[in-house]
């Protein structure tokens, strides 16, 4: 397998204690992307993560992860913004019945599939975008994360 150039700017916004590893998720994002890349990874509080989705997105509400893609990258590489809400990954995780380690690694893989152009605005986009994120968090050594928890 052959290794993707990566620069990753890891930004911590948030204190929440369960954020990764830088380490950590420089691995994720190398498995993740099948492009050279520059990114910045950037976890936030409730607050910002409400104002970016407010701002971009016209939601008043703080999501789970956000990407922002920069046109400007050499031909062949991808350049952009993946920004993670620290406490809504908690929150989903326990509420799904998740480790959130597990959703950390969802979320990280999920916004560097939209920096590479996936997308999951149409079932058949949603479906090809999932199959995506399963058979990375595999290789990462998580379940699938569209499973139902165990009730």
């Amino acid at each position: 397998m052959k290794a993707t150039r990566l620069s990753l700017a890891i930004q911590r916004a948030s204190r929440a204690a369960h954020i990764p590893s830088d380490a950590r998720l420089r691995a994720w994002a190398r498995v993740a992307l099948a492009s050279p890349a520059e990114v910045t990874l950037r976890y936030v509080a409730e607050a910002e993560g409400r104002r970016l989705n407010r701002e971009f997105r016209g939601k008043d509400y703080a999501t789970n992860v956000l990407t922002f893609v920069y046109g400007d990258a050499p031909a062949g590489s991808l350049a952009g913004d993946v920004v993670i809400c620290a406490p809504v990954v908690a929150r989903e995780a326990r509420a799904q019945g998740k480790p959130v380690l597990a959703h950390h690694a969802h979320l990280l893989v999920h916004g560097l599939l939209h920096l590479q152009g996936f997308d999951h605005e149409r079932d058949a986009d949603a479906r090809r975008m999932e199959r995506h994120e399963r058979a990375i968090l595999s290789r990462l050594g998580f379940g699938d994360p569209y499973a139902s928890a165990p009730v």
